[in-house]
């Protein structure tokens, strides 16, 4: 098994209102498009990596209760600037930027649809 995970789903209250927020806090493009009757927005992939999307859903509720995930912002300085955009967007910010070691940095949001999200950026290695 390459990884552990290799599909989410997001939920959403508000469609348009999560693809803008997520759009803006991840300075992404997240391109909506439907899937099995759902709309669903999808975040940027390739073959090789872990594929999720925003989705509006009767099967789905947005929740701070139950998984966790963690988005890879890929550098500190993403994941910074991601947090600083949190609140601005219609999020809350639950934990600011957190050292956890030899693993990197973290922090989690309340999304604008009321879904705790982590942010991760790995440990820069030393040049």
């Amino acid at each position: 098994m390459q990884n552990a995970i290799n599909w989410f789903e997001i939920p959403a209250a508000d469609f348009d209102r999560a693809v803008t927020f997520y759009s803006t806090v991840l300075a992404t493009d997240i391109q909506k498009g439907e899937f099995m009757g759902e709309p669903q927005a999808f975040f940027p992939m390739d073959q090789t990596s872990v594929g999720g999307a925003i989705v509006k859903s009767d099967r789905l509720t947005p929740s701070m209760s139950g998984t966790l995930i963690y988005l890879n912002l890929g550098t500190v300085e993403n994941l910074e600037q991601a947090l600083g955009r949190v609140e601005s967007s219609g999020g809350k910010l639950l934990m600011p930027k957190t050292d956890i070691g030899d693993p990197g940095f973290i922090g989690i949001m309340q999304d604008s649809e009321g879904n705790g999200i982590g942010l991760h950026a790995p440990r820069p290695t030393a040049a």
